[in-house]
Protein backbone atom coordinates (compact mmCIF):
# COMPACT_ATOMS: atom_id res chain seq x y z
CA UNK A 1 0.00 0.00 0.00
CA UNK A 2 1.65 3.61 -1.08
CA UNK A 3 0.83 6.21 1.56
CA UNK A 4 2.07 10.00 0.81
CA UNK A 5 2.03 13.08 2.43
CA UNK A 6 -0.73 15.55 1.76
CA UNK A 7 -0.20 18.27 -1.04
CA UNK A 8 -0.04 21.82 -0.16
CA UNK A 9 -2.13 22.71 -3.11
CA UNK A 10 -5.89 22.53 -3.09
CA UNK A 11 -7.01 19.55 -4.80
CA UNK A 12 -10.12 19.74 -6.94
CA UNK A 13 -11.76 16.65 -8.42
CA UNK A 14 -13.52 17.61 -11.68
CA UNK A 15 -15.75 14.25 -12.89
CA UNK A 16 -17.03 14.69 -16.58
CA UNK A 17 -19.95 12.31 -17.56
CA UNK A 18 -21.68 11.53 -20.98
CA UNK A 19 -24.34 14.39 -20.71
CA UNK A 20 -24.52 16.98 -23.28
CA UNK A 21 -22.54 20.06 -22.06
CA UNK A 22 -18.83 19.33 -22.82
CA UNK A 23 -17.94 22.83 -23.40
CA UNK A 24 -18.59 23.57 -19.59
CA UNK A 25 -16.09 20.89 -18.72
CA UNK A 26 -13.50 22.71 -20.88
CA UNK A 27 -14.21 26.22 -19.61
CA UNK A 28 -13.76 25.19 -16.35
CA UNK A 29 -10.46 22.98 -16.64
CA UNK A 30 -9.29 26.84 -18.47
CA UNK A 31 -10.30 28.69 -15.40
CA UNK A 32 -8.82 26.41 -13.05
CA UNK A 33 -5.21 26.92 -15.02
CA UNK A 34 -5.17 30.28 -13.79
CA UNK A 35 -5.85 29.05 -10.08
CA UNK A 36 -1.89 28.11 -8.92
CA UNK A 37 -2.88 27.15 -5.83
CA UNK A 38 -5.53 24.45 -7.43
CA UNK A 39 -4.46 21.43 -8.18
CA UNK A 40 -7.47 19.50 -10.76
CA UNK A 41 -7.76 15.68 -10.78
CA UNK A 42 -9.66 14.64 -14.07
CA UNK A 43 -11.98 11.62 -14.09
CA UNK A 44 -13.21 11.76 -17.43
CA UNK A 45 -15.93 8.76 -18.74
CA UNK A 46 -16.06 7.08 -21.71
CA UNK A 47 -19.66 8.14 -22.70
CA UNK A 48 -17.91 11.76 -21.33
CA UNK A 49 -15.35 11.09 -24.05
CA UNK A 50 -17.66 10.34 -26.57
CA UNK A 51 -19.72 13.33 -26.13
CA UNK A 52 -16.48 15.45 -25.88
CA UNK A 53 -15.47 14.84 -29.40
CA UNK A 54 -18.95 14.86 -30.41
CA UNK A 55 -19.27 18.67 -29.36
CA UNK A 56 -16.21 19.87 -29.75
CA UNK A 57 -13.97 18.06 -32.26
CA UNK A 58 -11.16 18.32 -29.75
CA UNK A 59 -9.40 14.72 -28.36
CA UNK A 60 -9.26 13.23 -25.25
CA UNK A 61 -5.78 13.64 -24.95
CA UNK A 62 -6.16 17.71 -25.42
CA UNK A 63 -9.03 17.84 -23.17
CA UNK A 64 -6.87 15.95 -20.53
CA UNK A 65 -3.85 18.38 -20.88
CA UNK A 66 -6.11 20.80 -19.10
CA UNK A 67 -5.93 18.87 -15.84
CA UNK A 68 -2.87 18.43 -13.71
CA UNK A 69 -3.53 14.80 -13.16
CA UNK A 70 -6.15 12.23 -15.02
CA UNK A 71 -7.22 9.14 -13.37
CA UNK A 72 -8.84 6.30 -15.27
CA UNK A 73 -12.20 5.69 -14.63
CA UNK A 74 -12.14 1.90 -14.57
CA UNK A 75 -9.21 2.48 -11.82
CA UNK A 76 -11.43 1.67 -8.66
CA UNK A 77 -7.93 1.63 -6.77
CA UNK A 78 -7.26 5.52 -7.77
CA UNK A 79 -6.43 8.12 -4.84
CA UNK A 80 -9.59 9.45 -4.92
CA UNK A 81 -11.55 6.50 -4.49
CA UNK A 82 -10.42 6.86 -0.67
CA UNK A 83 -11.50 9.06 2.28
CA UNK A 84 -8.06 9.23 3.53
CA UNK A 85 -7.16 11.10 0.07
CA UNK A 86 -7.70 14.83 1.10
CA UNK A 87 -9.78 17.25 -1.75
CA UNK A 88 -11.54 20.44 -0.99
CA UNK A 89 -14.12 18.56 -2.92
CA UNK A 90 -15.88 17.75 -6.66
CA UNK A 91 -17.67 18.69 -9.71
CA UNK A 92 -19.06 16.70 -11.96
CA UNK A 93 -19.81 19.03 -15.11
CA UNK A 94 -21.90 17.93 -16.82
CA UNK A 95 -23.59 15.44 -14.92
CA UNK A 96 -25.86 13.18 -16.42
CA UNK A 97 -28.60 11.56 -15.12
CA UNK A 98 -27.01 8.33 -14.82
CA UNK A 99 -24.60 9.44 -12.95
CA UNK A 100 -27.25 11.39 -10.38
CA UNK A 101 -28.47 7.28 -10.03
CA UNK A 102 -25.30 5.65 -9.52
CA UNK A 103 -24.38 8.33 -6.41
CA UNK A 104 -27.89 8.35 -4.87
CA UNK A 105 -28.62 4.83 -5.07
CA UNK A 106 -24.61 4.23 -4.05
CA UNK A 107 -23.84 2.47 -6.97
CA UNK A 108 -19.98 2.80 -7.12
CA UNK A 109 -19.05 0.73 -9.84
CA UNK A 110 -16.42 2.95 -11.51
CA UNK A 111 -14.01 5.65 -9.93
CA UNK A 112 -16.31 8.95 -10.92
CA UNK A 113 -19.23 6.93 -8.97
CA UNK A 114 -16.88 5.73 -5.71
CA UNK A 115 -14.79 9.16 -5.52
CA UNK A 116 -18.53 11.12 -5.24
CA UNK A 117 -19.26 8.18 -2.46
CA UNK A 118 -16.40 9.34 -0.34
CA UNK A 119 -17.07 12.88 -1.20
CA UNK A 120 -20.88 12.23 0.67
CA UNK A 121 -19.06 9.71 3.61
CA UNK A 122 -16.44 12.17 4.45
CA UNK A 123 -19.15 15.73 3.70
CA UNK A 124 -17.24 17.36 1.61
CA UNK A 125 -18.55 19.68 -1.08
CA UNK A 126 -20.33 18.17 -4.18
CA UNK A 127 -21.36 20.14 -7.17
CA UNK A 128 -23.57 18.22 -9.63
CA UNK A 129 -24.12 20.20 -12.76
CA UNK A 130 -27.04 18.23 -14.02
CA UNK A 131 -27.78 18.51 -17.58
CA UNK A 132 -31.07 16.92 -18.71
CA UNK A 133 -34.21 18.74 -19.89
CA UNK A 134 -37.07 17.70 -19.60
CA UNK A 135 -36.76 16.55 -16.29
CA UNK A 136 -38.43 12.73 -15.88
CA UNK A 137 -40.31 12.40 -12.03
CA UNK A 138 -37.38 9.95 -11.28
CA UNK A 139 -34.94 12.57 -12.62
CA UNK A 140 -36.42 14.50 -10.13
CA UNK A 141 -36.70 12.19 -7.42
CA UNK A 142 -32.95 11.32 -7.57
CA UNK A 143 -31.98 14.99 -8.03
CA UNK A 144 -34.00 15.90 -4.74
CA UNK A 145 -32.14 12.58 -2.65
CA UNK A 146 -28.65 14.27 -3.99
CA UNK A 147 -29.71 16.99 -2.54
CA UNK A 148 -30.87 15.83 0.96
CA UNK A 149 -27.87 14.44 1.27
CA UNK A 150 -26.36 17.57 0.87
CA UNK A 151 -25.23 17.78 -2.70
CA UNK A 152 -25.18 21.05 -4.62
CA UNK A 153 -27.46 20.77 -7.70
CA UNK A 154 -26.26 23.14 -10.08
CA UNK A 155 -28.20 23.03 -13.34
CA UNK A 156 -26.45 25.04 -15.81
CA UNK A 157 -29.74 27.55 -16.65
CA UNK A 158 -29.11 30.15 -19.08
CA UNK A 159 -29.08 33.79 -17.54
CA UNK A 160 -29.95 37.20 -19.13
CA UNK A 161 -29.59 39.45 -16.92
CA UNK A 162 -25.98 39.77 -17.07
CA UNK A 163 -26.74 40.68 -20.67
CA UNK A 164 -24.39 37.61 -22.67
CA UNK A 165 -23.65 38.23 -25.84
CA UNK A 166 -22.55 35.01 -26.77
CA UNK A 167 -22.61 31.31 -26.28
CA UNK A 168 -19.25 31.59 -24.83
CA UNK A 169 -20.43 34.37 -22.29
CA UNK A 170 -23.10 32.32 -21.17
CA UNK A 171 -20.66 29.32 -20.69
CA UNK A 172 -18.25 31.49 -18.53
CA UNK A 173 -21.08 32.50 -16.26
CA UNK A 174 -22.42 29.52 -15.58
CA UNK A 175 -18.35 28.31 -14.55
CA UNK A 176 -18.10 31.06 -12.52
CA UNK A 177 -21.30 30.51 -10.82
CA UNK A 178 -19.76 26.60 -10.35
CA UNK A 179 -16.61 27.74 -9.43
CA UNK A 180 -18.04 30.36 -6.72
CA UNK A 181 -18.95 27.01 -4.92
CA UNK A 182 -15.80 27.00 -3.84
CA UNK A 183 -14.85 30.99 -3.58
CA UNK A 184 -12.71 29.87 -7.07
CA UNK A 185 -14.71 32.28 -9.72
CA UNK A 186 -12.70 34.76 -11.45
CA UNK A 187 -15.53 36.96 -12.00
CA UNK A 188 -17.90 38.37 -9.50
CA UNK A 189 -21.62 38.88 -10.66
CA UNK A 190 -22.83 39.89 -7.56
CA UNK A 191 -26.84 40.93 -7.86
CA UNK A 192 -26.61 44.59 -6.83
CA UNK A 193 -30.41 45.18 -7.23
CA UNK A 194 -32.42 46.31 -10.09
CA UNK A 195 -32.33 49.23 -11.59
CA UNK A 196 -35.19 51.79 -10.63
Amino acid sequence: MLFRSFSMKKRLVVGVSGASGAPLAIELLQQLKYRPEVETHLILTKGGAMTLHQETGMSTEEFQELADVVHDNANIGAAPASGSWKSIGMIVCPCSMKTVAGIVSGYSDNLLLRTADCMLKERRKLVLVARESPLSTLHLENLCKASQYGVVILPPMQTYYNHPASVADMTRHTVNRILSQFDLDEESYEWEGMNP
